[in-house]
């Protein structure tokens, strides 16, 4: 049987990391098998809905490169449509098959009454102790019951959880499992405007799609057991998925998960793109607009709970996809590192050819220092590509686009004993001679300090104070051929005057 996951977000707010690293780690179990991928989105708590939130999560995995092969946003396959709210009036015949075979029943009871429940009950949960107490099929005549119904009177379908049962399946990382009914409730299956719950949907669209695996987060857990039942109760249990249940994403400190909320409040973004809340038009960072590469996310990612039991660290995606197995996910939560998920993006960035990186920057350093030559922009990512953290770093580096504007106070003090040594005259006619080779500029400069009884530590400081405008930058002899004979005398001629 051919392998077949599913990434089943529910729109109601911006992707997280975390909802990242479960698409991920789906998209790579699929390909590693050969089998399909699908986005099904999942939207059945309408309350709660966010607008734009689903074609955030669409564009969000565009941007990593992680592309379903059908499902929402990415085509239709055989089994559209992929929106649980588009697949509404499917679910009914599921949730009233498992009456007729005596696994659910209807409960009327209103807010009111509920509320006094657990009132009057301690720890109340409704469940085989307490469902006699409640206003539902159970407990009514059948006459009383289809009366309701006729009156279109309020109702919920719950599932009849068996009493004092354990519940056994088989987690694809933690092993087996085993729970207790008496630890579960009669959970809603239907809600009374005759949409389902994520579980009856999930449960239904999981077994109609043929989904063999379901790779999801570490909080679905204790909803497990109540799939399993309903895949039982419902006939199911041979094609059941396989589960595997990824562990948490933790803050860096380890002390708790990482939320949505955590984001810029931590001093790093947890959503893939920026994100602007349509209620409050609060706007939370994302690591596209941060200057982050895809790969380096993805890369990033993959070691937050997986481990490939090598020293390997750079993967491109083919070679993720060959390592990748549920065997090595980790059981326990996963710390999210920071820092290193900077350093993976600087070294990302170091493995990107000049011209790649210049294409991916050259629309910001154009808005930001107007139109740039392409062969000039690909080779001013030569010199700065090793001092890149984030693509957003580019902006520093203005000396490489406009003449210097100001210099750093403490440089100038550094370089103004030159000012009586230096014969500027000399230096132009040096510079207008120039060889064209780094190399060669070098010995040509430090030819010119000897013969001139300069200190080559001096003179080579009001060089690049002179060329950058501070004391750090690319090396002298590489920056002279990139800027140019003219311009290279126009900055040094300009500074001089400074001192």
């Amino acid at each position: 049987m051919s392998v077949r996951v599913r990434f089943a977000p529910s729109p109601t707010g911006p992707l997280h990391i975390g909802g990242v690293r479960t698409a991920l780690y789906n998209y790579l179990f699929a390909k590693k098998h050969q089998g399909d991928f699908i986005l099904r989105i999942e939207d059945t708590d309408q309350n709660r809905l966010v607008q734009g939130a689903e074609q955030y999560i669409i564009e969000a995995l565009k941007w990593l490169n992680i592309e379903p092969n059908e499902g929402v946003g990415f085509g239709d396959g055989p089994y559209f449509p992929y929106r649980q709210s588009d697949r509404k009036n499917s679910y009914a015949q599921y949730a009233e098959q498992l009456i007729r075979n005596g696994f659910a029943y209807y409960a009327f009871d209103s807010e009111q009454e509920l509320e006094a429940l657990k009132n009057a009950i301690p720890n109340f949960k409704y469940d085989a102790v307490t469902r006699m107490q409640g206003k539902n099929s159970l407990t009514l005549s059948t006459q009383e019951v289809e009366q309701r119904i006729a009156n279109k009177e309020a109702y919920v379908i719950r599932i009849k959880i068996p009493e004092d049962e354990i519940v056994r399946f088989a987690d694809e990382i933690r092993g087996n499992v085993l729970v207790n009914t008496t630890q579960m409730d009669d959970k809603v299956l239907l809600k009374s405007d005759g949409m389902p719950t994520y579980h009856l949907a999930n449960v239904c669209d999981d077994h109609i799609m043929k989904i063999t695996h379901v790779i999801r987060g570490e909080e679905w857990l204790p909803s497990a057991p109540l799939h399993v039942l309903l895949y039982r109760f419902l006939g199911w249990e041979e094609t059941m998925p396989k589960f595997a249940h990824l562990p948490l994403l933790l803050k860096p400190d380890g002390n708790g998960k990482l939320s949505k909320r955590d984001g810029d409040r931590l001093g790093f973004p947890v959503f893939p793109l920026e994100w602007t809340d349509p209620k409050t038009n609060e706007i939370s960072s994302g690591y596209k607009q941060q200057g982050y590469l895809p790969e380096a996310v993805i890369n990033m990612l993959a070691f937050l709970g997986w481990n490939p039991g090598t020293e390997q660290e750079f993967f491109s995606e083919e070679e993720l996809i060959n390592a990748f197995s549920l065997e090595h996910i980790h059981k326990a939560g996963a710390k999210f590192d920071f820092e290193k998920a900077k350093w993976f993006n600087a070294e990302y960035i170091k493995l990107l050819s000049n011209e790649k990186l210049a294409d991916l920057v050259k629309e910001k350093i154009n808005n930001l220092f107007g139109q740039q030559d392409a062969n000039y922009l690909a080779n001013a990512m030569a010199l700065i590509k090793e001092r890149l953290t984030f693509l957003n770093d580019v902006e520093h580096f203005s000396y490489l686009f406009k003449s210097i504007e100001k210099y750093e106070s403490s440089s100038i003090e550094k370089i103004n004993k030159i000012k009586d040594a230096l014969d500027i005259q000399k230096l132009e006619n040096l510079l207008n001679a120039l060889p064209t080779e780094s190399s060669s500029i070098e010995i040509a400069l430090k030819e010119f300090a000897n013969q001139n009884q300069l200190k080559i530590g001096d003179f080579m400081k009001f060089l690049r104070v002179s060329l950058v405008g501070e004391l750090s930058g690319p090396a002298i002899p590489d920056l002279i051929l990139l800027l140019g004979k003219e311009e290279t005398t126009k900055r040094i001629k300009n500074c001089f005057i400074q001192l």
